[in-house]
């Protein structure tokens, strides 16, 4: 290093090893290690990890549902909610996959398709190690373990 530039400090999570340039972003990124969840609804007593997640939740309170598909007539709470969903209407694909090319109309289902290409599994069986790349496959997984013992 020249200049006196130092090179940023990293924090680590212990349970996955992600690392993280601010502490602060750590300890949020914890809440998925040990589920905790400190936003809670005053009127119906759900919790939530994420602010984010919260501050939506509490709006489904409301009845307005105030964003309407000028093509079929279907109603949304949230102006996003109808952006995404009028891809279904425009066949409009902006996320992109840059290792095949494949393109998709929701980012989360890029996600979820990347890791075919890295080769990540999250969703590990407790029971016998194996790992998938959706937790419904995982959950259907459990199943036959179920099925092994009966």
């Amino acid at each position: 290093m020249d200049g006196g530039e130092r090179e940023p400090m990293l924090a680590l999570s212990s349970d996955c090893g992600k690392a993280f340039t601010h502490k602060a972003q750590l300890v949020v990124h914890q809440r998925l290690h040990t589920g905790e969840k400190p936003y809670e609804c005053g009127q119906c007593g759900k919790s939530f990890t994420w602010n984010s997640s919260f501050t939506q939740h509490v709006k489904s309170h409301t009845p307005e549902n105030s964003f309407e598909c000028k093509e079929c007539g279907k109603s949304f709470k949230y102006s996003s909610s109808l952006y995404k969903h009028s891809r279904i209407h425009t066949g409009e694909k902006p996320y992109r996959c840059r290792e095949c090319g494949k393109a998709f109309a929701d980012s989360s289902v890029l996600v979820m398709h990347q890791r075919i290409h890295t080769g990540e599994k999250p969703h590990g069986c407790t029971e016998c190690g194996k790992a998938f790349i959706k937790r419904s496959h995982l959950l259907k997984h459990y199943s036959t373990h179920s099925r092994a013992t009966k």
